[in-house]
């Protein structure tokens, strides 16, 4: 049996997917009963439980070999000791690429460095997920683009090897399943480098509309973060991106090492969901 954590999340929801193809026993982990897709695939048990909770997961862990895990939670240690007690052998976690030689007064950096920590520090075998930025980032320009032809996103000269979901996904249902991946790490990009601009220009070719790029000076884009996340992870951003202390900008090889297929394009990704634009 394998539970996976944020089973209606993007990569989550690749994942039961994934999993449940393969043959193997799912529990798609929610918060609540009523939180979930239309329809998870037959045979896959949804099951309501809080990350930030432990003793709420008990249940939900009994009978559990493999768990996918999100990071950032309140008392991951205590979730993990809950997870070994039920006879869990193997933890798949999802980190950053910021992980890798960063700094730990960034607060994303930070969280992803104490999950990667409270993992390793559990004794269960492990296997961490570092992925470039997602593509599935690009729904946030949805409400624009339902407005007009015109997105207004920050960073106009910073590459990005995004990646899709669905690779993250391909990756860790092979390390759920495979004993060869224990201990390892793996830095997940896309095929190829973009800038927000080339993303726009790929979109309206996909979605046939003469669409237009228009770079969004930092103050407002700042402002605009700072409405939907706390402060010290608006800063974070701000230093990975305007003060250029990460990089996500090379081609790493691991999704193909690993799942023997070519990561997605972006275009795939904006043709697989081009109804949501």
């Amino acid at each position: 049996m394998i539970l996976v954590t944020g089973a209606t999340g993007h990569i989550g929801g690749e994942l039961v997917d994934a999993l449940a193809a393969r043959g193997e026993q799912v529990r798609a982990l929610v918060r609540a009963a009523g939180d979930r897709r239309p329809a998870f695939p037959p045979g896959v048990q949804p099951v309501t439980g809080d990350l930030n909770s432990p003793s709420s997961m008990r249940a939900v862990l009994a009978g559990v070999r493999g768990l996918f895990l999100l990071p950032g939670y309140q008392n991951m240690a205590g979730t993990l000791d809950e997870a070994r007690q039920a006879g869990v052998q193997r933890v798949v976690l999802i980190s950053s690429s910021s992980v890798a030689g960063g700094d730990p007064g960034n607060a994303i950096t930070r969280y992803m460095m104490e999950s990667e920590a409270a993992v390793r520090e559990s004794g269960l075998a492990w296997t961490f997920l570092r992925p470039f930025g997602f593509m599935s980032n690009t729904l946030q320009w949805a409400p624009q683009l339902q407005a007009g032809d015109v997105v207004r996103a920050p960073w106009p000269d910073v590459p990005i090897a995004m990646i899709d979901p669905h690779d993250i996904a391909a990756v860790a249902a092979v390390a759920l399943t495979s004993a060869d991946r224990v201990g390892r790490h793996y830095t997940l990009s896309g095929p190829e480098p973009l800038r927000p601009a080339d993303r726009v220009r790929i979109l309206g070719e996909v979605l046939g509309r003469d669409l237009t790029f228009e770079a969004q000076p930092d103050d407002e884009a700042r402002a605009e973060l700072s409405t939907s996340m706390p402060a010290d992870y608006v800063d974070a951003f701000f230093r990975f991106y305007s003060a250029g202390t990460l990089d996500e900008s090379r081609v790493q090889p691991d999704v193909s090492d690993v799942t023997g297929k070519p990561p997605r394009s972006f275009r795939q990704w904006a043709q697989a969901n081009a109804s949501a634009f």
